[in-house]
This record gives C-alpha cells, sequence and structure tokens, in this order.
C-alpha cells in the first residue's frame, strides 16, 4: 500500500473540509459534539444523510452503480477523519453499512431496486433484529419461529436490544424455519415491514439513562417470502457476511484518533494528582499514549480491509480482529476521559448532551445547571454507553475464538 497523500488526495480533502465547512449547521455540529453513543440524535442523523445524500456522500462505499462513490482508499479514509474533526453527527449503520451490502450480494433485482434506493433517502430506515433473549453471543442458538404457510412465513418469538426499533420502518432478522442436526442450519434471513399487525415494541433503558435498545414481540406476523434474503433455511450465509461489514466493514481509528486529541487538549488544562497538569502526569500520559499506539497499529489494519473491500472483496476474519481493537481501545479512551474529567464528570446531566435516544425517566434542573464544561457533562454517558462495546455485533470473547480458530487454526 502507498500511504502518501498525492496532490489529487490534498484537492480531495480540500473539498471535503470546503463541503463539511458550508453543510454542517451550528445544529449538527452540536448533535454531533454531545453523542454519547455511536448513535448521533434521530433527527439530526436523518438530516445530515438528507445533505450527503443530496451531494452523492450518503453512502461511499457501496458500488458505484448503486449510488457509491468511485474513491480511493485514501479518499475514504480522509472522509471519514475530515468528517469527524468538523464535528458531523454519525449516519444510523444499519442500513447503509449492514444490510445494504447483503441486499447487493444476495438480493433479488426486484429488493435491490426497491431498497437500496430508500435506504439513500432514509425512506425505508432499517433495525437488526438478531439477538433474542436466550440467543445473544451465540446467535445460532435463536428460536423466533417462521413457519411456512403458502407464500408467507409466520413469524412468532421476540427479540431484544434491537437499536431505534420505535424509529424504524423495517427490520432485517434472522428467523428458524426448520430444525436441523446443526443449529447453524434451518435459520432464514428475512425482511420485515414493522407496519405489519402482531408487532409490539417495548423500550428498553440503558444505564445512561437512554431508550435506544428495544425488544420485540411477533405474534404470528406474517412475511411474505418475497421478502427472504438469500435462500430459505440458508440464512446463516447472509448473516456471516453481514456481520464482517458490521465489524470491520468501514474505518474507526479517524474517530479514536480525534478523541485522543480531545482528550490531550482537555488534560492540558486539567490538575493532575501530584501537582501540575493531567497531561503531564506520567501515568495518565503512558496511557494515553499507549491508546495512540494502538489506535495507529488499528489504522493500519484498517487501511488493509478497506483496499479489501474497494476490490470487491468482504473484510473476512479480519473483521473479528478490527472489531476487538477498536471497541477496547474505544473503552480504554473513555476511561481516560472520565479520569481527566474528574469529580464534575461524576455528576449525571444528560440534558446537556444529545444522545441517540429519549432520557425518559429523568427530569433536568429547573436552572438547566450544567456542572463543568460539554465534554464533561458527556463524558460519563460515553463511558456507560461503551462498555456495551466489547459485547455487540458479537462479544469480544467470540472474537477471540474466531480468530483463534480461522486465523490461527487452533
Amino acid at each position: 500500500m502507498d500511504l502518501t497523500w498525492s496532490s489529487a488526495d490534498v484537492a480531495f480533502r480540500d473539498e471535503v473540509r470546503e463541503f463539511l465547512d458550508d453543510k454542517l449547521t451550528p445544529e449538527l455540529r452540536r448533535a454531533g459534539r454531545l453523542m454519547t453513543s455511536v448513535y448521533a440524535d434521530h433527527d439530526a442523523s436523518m438530516e445530515w444523510q438528507r445533505i450527503l445524500h443530496e451531494h452523492g456522500w450518503a453512502a461511499p462505499a457501496w458500488p458505484v452503480e448503486h449510488g457509491g462513490c468511485d474513491w480511493t482508499l485514501t479518499q475514504h479514509y480522509i472522509f471519514s477523519r475530515e468528517s469527524q474533526l468538523a464535528g458531523a453527527p454519525s449516519l444510523s449503520p444499519m442500513g447503509i453499512r449492514m444490510v445494504s451490502h447483503a441486499l447487493v450480494k444476495f438480493g433479488t433485482d426486484k429488493q435491490k431496486d426497491f431498497f437500496l434506493p430508500r435506504i439513500l433517502t432514509g425512506e425505508v430506515f432499517f433495525c437488526q433484529g438478531y439477538s433474542e433473549p436466550e440467543a445473544g453471543s451465540d446467535l445460532a442458538a435463536l428460536s423466533m419461529a417462521a413457519v411456512d404457510d403458502g407464500d408467507d412465513l409466520v413469524c412468532t418469538g421476540s427479540k431484544i436490544w434491537t437499536t431505534h426499533a420505535r424509529e424504524a420502518n423495517w427490520m432485517f432478522a434472522l428467523v428458524r424455519t426448520s430444525k436441523a442436526q446443526k443449529k447453524q442450519q434451518g435459520i432464514t434471513f428475512v425482511l420485515i415491514d414493522m407496519t405489519t399487525p402482531g408487532i409490539e415494541i417495548r423500550p428498553l433503558v440503558m444505564t445512561s439513562g437512554e431508550e435506544v435498545q428495544n425488544q420485540v414481540f411477533f405474534d404470528e406476523v406474517r412475511v411474505p417470502k418475497a421478502n427472504v434474503l438469500g435462500k430459505i433455511d440458508d440464512g446463516w450465509t447472509v448473516a456471516k457476511y453481514l456481520l464482517e461489514f458490521e465489524r470491520g466493514g468501514g474505518a474507526s481509528s479517524p474517530a479514536l484518533q480525534v478523541m485522543a486529541d480531545e482528550i490531550a487538549s482537555v488534560a492540558a488544562d486539567q490538575p493532575g494528582p501530584a501537582g501540575g497538569q493531567l497531561l503531564d502526569d506520567s501515568a495518565f500520559a503512558r496511557k494515553l499514549a499507549d491508546a495512540r499506539i494502538r489506535t495507529e497499529v488499528l489504522e493500519i489494519l484498517e487501511y488493509r480491509v478497506l483496499a479489501a473491500v474497494a476490490e470487491g472483496k468482504n473484510p473476512g476474519v479480519a473483521s473479528s480482529m478490527l472489531k476487538v481493537i477498536a471497541t477496547e481501545l474505544s473503552q480504554s479512551l473513555t476511561e481516560l476521559a472520565m479520569e481527566a474529567a474528574g469529580p464534575r464528570g461524576r455528576v449525571y446531566q444528560p440534558h446537556a448532551t444529545c444522545p441517540g435516544g429519549p432520557v425518559t425517566e429523568y427530569e433536568p434542573p429547573a436552572d438547566d445547571y450544567i456542572s463543568g464544561d460539554e465534554w464533561q457533562a458527556v463524558a460519563p454517558l460515553r463511558y456507560l454507553n461503551d462498555r456495551a462495546g466489547s459485547i455487540y455485533a458479537g462479544s469480544n470473547e467470540i472474537q477471540r475464538n474466531i480468530l483463534a480458530k480461522a486465523a490461527l487454526g487452533l
């Protein structure tokens, strides 16, 4: 790989900066700056997707024929990093970064023609129906039943930890269509219209107070077989392909680099435990330096994966490695942010942030008091949200097992 930026790359960086300066309103920048998890405020995220789509940049990693950008590896990285530096809110990954790739590979022409353009515009907004109360990291243990009934599959059961189920109008889900000796068999990948009768959504309150996750119940919900992606009973093949993009199909290092820089900046103004500034404290500086070195390693690994994706390949087993490194790095950085925030970072004040979902069980103070600066209000909520990073998309323990088996042959 040639990591040297060409004059064309520098010109593209300037083009991206000009676009961001022009299109990112103060409200959108605030939504990006005050995110408490990987999810931005829903309305802000959808508005930013609308703006990006108008410019043709909503889904740059898609094939060009479906609305993607004919960018080089470096241009993808530049766009990601400049968006982070400018404070752009994130887009929901469920449609653009995840199910879209499965649609491109396994979908029929009719499915592609219907869903892909509507995902770009935001007319179709997906949530993910994978985990169940008894099937999380061991996803193949899922039991939500889908009974064959003519042209339909009749689905009964429940899904849990479903992000933005109340906002979504479609779900991509795994259901059990038959029982086989091997539990990975007999699973089917379906696309479910969330307005179908028989669906009930109950919000789950996270430790940060946000209602982003939900449990979704299905009572004899009829799903047309035309909404099956891939083949009936072979949904595990589709799911494995999609999970590679969920775990390692993008670039996490730019956001982590920006986070590390922000921590260094604020730590330079915070008192250290033995006097002086926190950034000068050897223990803190050592932990921050370690995180920055690991982020540079992650960056190189992501370059390799992005290069493979740019050639039309899927991330493969490297996605498990990226998932482990990125989520554990993010957790380390949120811990350092909490350390930098000090006592003022212990105050619970979600009204000072722009979370990914409503905070319904909280009444803000009458005087809207905020202890410390904005970043100190955000720090504890990011810390709480990030504890789930090593669990979602397949726990990091599971990812290490995959690496041991697939990469090391153990």
